[in-house]
C-alpha cells in the first residue's frame, strides 16, 4: 500500500475555472493510475476561488475514506476564530496535521506568533508540516524557508513532531542534518520536480535520495509525497521504485511511517517475509535426487 502525504486541491492554472469536485475527481484518477491507496490533502495559506478553505475540503472529503486533511495556516492572516475552528476539527479527528508556509509568507518557523500553533499540535498530537526549500512562486523569499530554521523550533518544542517538506531542496544535506540531530523531525520527498521526472534528473535525484537516507541513518524519518497536481503521481511512484530500496525501507517510506505519524485509520503494513536460508545439498545427495 502507498500513502501520499502531500497533495493539494488548489487550481494552479487560474485562467481556467476548476471546481473542487472536479479537482477531487482528478485526484482520485491520478491515485488509481499510480497505485496510491490514501492521500493527505494539504490546504493552502490562502483562500480564494482557486484555493479552497480547510472547512470546504473537510466537508468535501467527509465521505471519501481514502483521503485526509492537513490544515494550512496563514501566518499573515490567521485569526482567533480560525484557530477555534481548527481546534474543533482536530478534536474530532477531521484534520490529521498542520502546515506552515514560510517562504511563501515572510516569517521564520520559530517566530513567537506561532506558539499557539505548536500548542495545538502538542495538545492533539498531530505533526506540523513546514514548507522548506525552493518556492513554486517566484515571489517567495528563500531566506525564510531554509531547513536549518526548523532546528530551532524542533529544539524548543520537543513534544511536537515536525516534517521538513521537499527535503529542503536544494539544501538536502542541511535538511538531513536537522533530521539526524532531532528525534522529532521527519522529511517528505515531495515536490522535487515539476511534472514528470526526466531521465537525466531521475539519475541525479536517485543518488541524492540514497545519500540522504544514508545520512539520516534511519528510514523511519522519511515520508512519501508528490506535491500533486504540480508533480505527477505516476512518475513519482516509478522514481521511488527504481531507487533499489530494500523491502522494509520501501514499505516504511511509502506507507508505514505516514500511517503511524498521522495516526491514519489504516491497517499496519505486513512484516516483510523472511525466507529460510537455502541449504546446499551434498553432491552425492543431489545426484541421487536427480
Amino acid at each position: 500500500m502507498i500513502i501520499d502525504c502531500h497533495v493539494h486541491l488548489n487550481n494552479y492554472h487560474e485562467q481556467v475555472e476548476v471546481s473542487l469536485g472536479e479537482s477531487l475527481a482528478k485526484l482520485q484518477d491520478s491515485m488509481a493510475e499510480a497505485g496510491i491507496d490514501y492521500s493527505l490533502v494539504l490546504t493552502s495559506y490562502l483562500v480564494s476561488a482557486h484555493r479552497p478553505s480547510t472547512a470546504q475540503v473537510v466537508e468535501a472529503i467527509a465521505k471519501i475514506p481514502n483521503l485526509g486533511v492537513v490544515a494550512g495556516i496563514s501566518y499573515v492572516n490567521y485569526r482567533q476564530r480560525d484557530l477555534r475552528e481548527l481546534a474543533d476539527f482536530l478534536e474530532h479527528g477531521l484534520v490529521k496535521g498542520l502546515k506552515l508556509y514560510p517562504g511563501y509568507e515572510p516569517f521564520y518557523p520559530h517566530d513567537k506568533r506561532l506558539q499557539v500553533v505548536y500548542d495545538l499540535a502538542e495538545e492533539f498530537d498531530v505533526p506540523v508540516m513546514i514548507h522548506s526549500g525552493d518556492t513554486y512562486s517566484p515571489k517567495g523569499k528563500l531566506k525564510y524557508s531554509h531547513p536549518l530554521e526548523i532546528d530551532e523550533v524542533a529544539v524548543d518544542h520537543p513534544k511536537v513532531k515536525f516534517i521538513i517538506c521537499h527535503l529542503g531542496n536544494p539544501w538536502l544535506t542541511d535538511a538531513m542534518e536537522v533530521v539526524y540531530k532531532n528525534a522529532n523531525v521527519y522529511a517528505d520527498i515531495s515536490g522535487l520536480v515539476l511534472g514528470e521526472f526526466t531521465e537525466a534528473f531521475e539519475d541525479y535525484m536517485t543518488e541524492e535520495i540514497r545519500d540522504v537516507i544514508l545520512y539520516a541513518g534511519d528510514p523511519a524519518f522519511f515520508l512519501f509525497g508528490t506535491d500533486w497536481p504540480i508533480c505527477s503521481m505516476r512518475s513519482y511512484v516509478s522514481f521511488v521504485k527504481q531507487l533499489g530500496l530494500s523491502e522494509d525501507v520501501y514499505t516504511a517510506m511509502m506507507y508505514e511511517n505516514a500511517r503511524r505519524l498521522f495516526k491514519l485509520p489504516l491497517p499496519a503494513a505486513a512484516a516483510p517475509q523472511v525466507l529460510p536460508p537455502t541449504v546446499a545439498m551434498p553432491e552425492t545427495q543431489a545426484a541421487e535426487g536427480a
